[in-house]
């Protein structure tokens, strides 16, 4: 999933059994039992034949009745109909069935369906959409989003959240023709004017009532509440986690209605033919944005084909997409949903801490992270302390019993932090630090003591326990603090680029608060954080672009998020990234910066593109489809508001057009950040607008490769000034001088070996080999 929540600690526990609930693979047991040679496909066939659901439907039977032999074969088979925003189905089939369904008229492509995962008080007043001290321009002028429907395709909602309360709301829009589906602890009543449409699907995803799970809308879970209150909750006064981080509580666009789709289980997985359902129903819906704060499972993948054609319809709706870029940072070339399209978003800080202390028995204070309140049964007392060597991967109990254990989890990455405390928690353990690179806790422990430290803290608390005999110490409740250090700050688990897929697309595009987020969960309210949290941000702002610029397509809103970034914190200083090292934040940490509402609203230029354009690149995410019959041009030509270039051997020309959407009268001039060793012409370099009809230009810009060698990745940008208006777009290029695929400079260690042999003997040596162009040590292109 992409977040990480303060729900019991135990519930880990039970992931082998919630697993059981997750995508049908192979093997999977059915309800008329074994189909070890099934697989759920899903079958895309563009766009609908007919306007009436029923004939598309119709079509679709009639479609799997030719290969399957009869209708009752068909509707056995069938899964999901897709017959509102285009035409498809998804249905389990043999490999050999797959094969005759590609090759029929009418028939597109067919994919398998593959797993998906799911990927506040504060955060709102630190982007400068704030009530009050000083009011946010662009919260008013947009009427906080009023009445534009926000679409979560998540796990579900807690309905009777005090964040989806519909106090001083008007009357549903009248072009919304969703419902809310029934089922278990969940009816039609539990819908509203702020929550207006719910939705469940469990034809792949097994929802069985239990106390973990509904067989409904009901959010079992946590996190479809979570983001969906951080996108568009009511206003909730003294919201707090246990008092920490108290204050309101409320979603980035607080008057705008909301429709949940539940794709995902209780576990957080789900699989694409079920969430490409979800997205099918939202464009039938009526949905103005739609938030999924989910991804693929297999870091960096190809993205779902069934969910690019959908998202790409919707797209051609005016609908805006919103993705989390997923939770597997900071190892590059990670991030998911690179759809150009849509808004892929990374996770950052903001400027509150939750500092905790852990005081040594020498009388020393040690400052760590965490989110703990409460002592167990109230006690507050020195504990010895423990260190293992290792990641507390392996402990004896008899040791660690009743002490505060100190955990070496350096080497770990921050998705596997809960294994060491559940570990110490099971040896009976009292507390634990966990010594790491970075102070970002993966998860929440409310009622345990845990605290991270830096390696420098780790050092000192160590000095103290190898010099004392019997060294103690006891970890304070966590408080509330602003932060005084530098934020924003790119997280450490947010994924990174460029993107394995698709290179020549600068992704992620934007970040946008995902740390320590809190945000409605069931009656309560709790902490999360992941890049989960970070999209439905960025939902909230598009919605309040929608109100304010309801002509703007997609990817003129896109357009205005990306190029009015920021890319320096609140004092000025470049955003940082967190890793290993920590360093200056580059377009595939943040794309065009950490998200800026108020000059989001008034952007001056944007890049726009027409749906259909997408179409020209069909190829880069539907190979194997019958839609691609010839060689495509790069990504990079694309109108996009970025530009990056994998394989700049001499020079290349890319063309841009932007649309003037301020003052009629207004001139721009370019300003060139040129990347290291690459020399950028724009041509013209000052674009005039005199009237309220010349509102397009173009220009051209040409990137020369100054050196030849096969390179790094390295960035620039572009900006477009006139003195009110800075319209930046990041570039990223690479230079080659042949096409490799490997993706080091001047080549790789190959081996091989070269063996001697006679009857009875075999001597053997290894051999590696690197192949260079000149003498450099540097040999990765990042």
């Amino acid at each position: 999933m992409e977040s990480r929540s303060s729900t019991s600690l135990f519930l880990p526990l039970l992931l082998p059994v919630l697993l059981s609930s997750c995508l049908p693979c192979h093997g999977i047991e059915t309800r008329e039992g074994s189909k070890k040679s099934l697989q759920v496909y899903i079958v895309y066939m563009g766009e609908k034949q007919y306007e009436d659901p029923d004939l598309v439907t119709a079509l679709h039977h009639k479609t799997l009745s030719s290969v399957l032999g009869s209708k009752e074969a068909a509707l056995e088979s069938v899964v999901y109909s897709y017959k509102h925003g285009f035409s498809g189905f998804s249905a389990w089939l043999t490999d050999s069935q797959v094969d005759q369904i590609a090759g029929l008229p009418g028939v597109i492509s067919v994919t398998e369906s593959h797993p998906v995962r799911a990927t506040t008080t504060r955060s709102w007043d630190f982007l400068g959409l704030s009530l009050n001290n000083p009011p946010s321009k662009l919260l008013y002028k947009a009427k906080m989003g009023e009445d534009v429907i926000i679409g979560v395709i998540d796990t579900g909602v807690w309905p009777e959240s005090k964040s989806f309360r519909d106090k001083g709301l008007g009357p549903i829009p009248s072009r919304w023709k969703g419902t809310c589906v029934p089922g278990v602890d969940f009816n039609a009543s539990h819908c509203n004017r702020k929550l207006i449409g719910a939705r469940y699907y469990d034809k792949t995803t097994s929802l069985e009532a239990s106390n973990l799970e509904y067989q409904s809308a009901r959010d079992a879970q946590g996190h479809g509440t979570h983001t969906a209150s951080t996108a568009a909750g009511s206003f909730v006064r003294g919201a707090s986690f246990h008092g920490l981080a108290i204050g309101w509580a409320r979603g980035g666009a607080p008057r705008a209605r909301v429709a949940v789709y539940k794709a995902l289980g209780s576990n957080g997985g789900g699989d694409d033919a079920t969430v490409t359902k979800a997205i099918d129903d939202a464009i039938h819906d009526g949905v103005d944005v739609l938030s999924l704060s989910l991804g693929s499972t297999v870091p960096g993948s190809r993205p779902s084909v069934a969910q690019s054609w959908a998202t790409l319809h919707a797209v051609h709706r005016g609908i805006t997409v919103v993705y989390s870029a997923s939770n597997d940072g900071p190892l590059q070339e990670t991030v998911g949903n690179s759809f150009p399209w849509v808004i892929t978003v990374a996770a950052s800080t903001m400027d509150r801490s939750f500092p905790t202390s852990i005081t040594l028995g020498d009388n020393r204070t040690i400052t760590g992270q965490a989110t703990y309140y409460k002592t167990k049964n109230g006690e507050d007392k020195f504990k010895e302390l423990y260190y293992d060597y290792s990641n507390c991967n392996d402990l004896n109990a008899t040791e660690v019993f009743g002490k505060i254990v100190i955990c070496n989890t350096v080497g770990l990455a921050l998705t596997a932090m809960r294994g060491p405390v559940l570990k110490v928690m099971a040896a009976g353990g009292a507390g634990v630090i966990l010594a790491r690179y970075s102070t970002t806790l993966p998860e929440t422990f409310p009622d345990f003591p845990v605290a991270a430290v830096d390696l420098e803290s780790r050092e000192q608390i160590l000095q103290y326990v190898f010099r004392t005999g019997r060294p103690v110490a006891k970890i304070s409740p966590t408080r509330t603090v602003p932060s005084d250090s530098f934020n924003p700050r790119i997280a450490a688990f947010s994924s990174r680029g460029p993107s394995t897929v698709f290179p020549a697309l600068l992704k992620p595009d934007v970040a946008a608060p995902g740390v320590r987020i809190l945000a409605a969960v069931k009656d309560g309210y709790e902490f999360m954080e992941g890049t989960s949290m970070a999209c439905p941000h960025v939902s909230g702002i598009v919605a309040l672009l929608k109100s304010l610029h309801p002509s703007w397509s997609p990817a003129a809103i896109k357009s205005a998020i990306v190029t009015t970034a920021s890319i320096v914190d609140k004092n000025g200083l470049p955003i940082m990234a967190e890793g290993t090292p920590r360093k200056i934040a580059d377009p595939f940490d943040f794309g065009g910066g950490n998200i800026d509402p108020e000059k989001a609203a008034d952007p001056g230029l944007i890049y726009d593109i027409n749906p259909s354009d997408y179409l020209k690149y069909k190829c880069m995410w539907d190979g194997e489809g019958k839609a691609c019959r010839r060689p495509q041009r790069d990504m990079y030509h694309l109108n996009l508001p970025s530009i990056a270039i994998p394989n700049l051997k001499s020079s290349v020309t890319v063309s841009r057009t932007v649309t003037n959407v301020g003052a009629a009268k207004s001139t721009y001039k370019a300003i060139v950040e040129s990347p290291p060793g690459i020399d950028m012409e724009v041509t013209p370099s000052v674009l005039e607008f005199d009237s309220e009809t010349s509102v397009r230009k173009s220009f051209q810009i040409k990137f020369i490769a100054t050196h030849k060698m096969q390179g790094a990745y390295l960035f620039g940008s572009l900006t477009w000034v006139d003195g009110v208006h800075s319209v930046r777009i990041p570039i990223a290029i690479r230079t080659v001088i042949r096409d490799l695929n490997a993706d080091i400079l001047g080549g790789a260690y190959m081996f091989g070996r070269l063996t001697w042999v006679d009857e009875v003997h075999n001597i053997r040596i290894s051999i590696g080999v690197r192949t260079v162009i000149r003498d450099l040590y540097v040999d990765r292109h990042y």
